[in-house]
């Protein structure tokens, strides 16, 4: 069972609904699943901006 794990900003429920549309093709595509293989997950973990740092500041700051 292939699992993709996704680390993003926070995002509708529509959006997430396309990116895990988008991303399980694509693992089908590039696997050579075919169609109706219904095995892969897709897990979202939401992260807003200020609980990531870069460069030593968190994204809150930097935008």
């Amino acid at each position: 069972m292939p699992v993709i794990t996704v680390e993003g900003p926070i995002k509708s429920v529509d959006e997430k609904r396309k990116l895990v549309e988008l991303l399980t093709k694509a693992m089908k595509e590039a696997y050579g699943y075919p169609e109706e293989f219904s095995h892969i997950t897709v897990i979202i973990n939401e992260n807003s901006s200020d609980n990531i740092g870069t460069n030593g500041k968190l994204l809150t700051d930097i935008r």
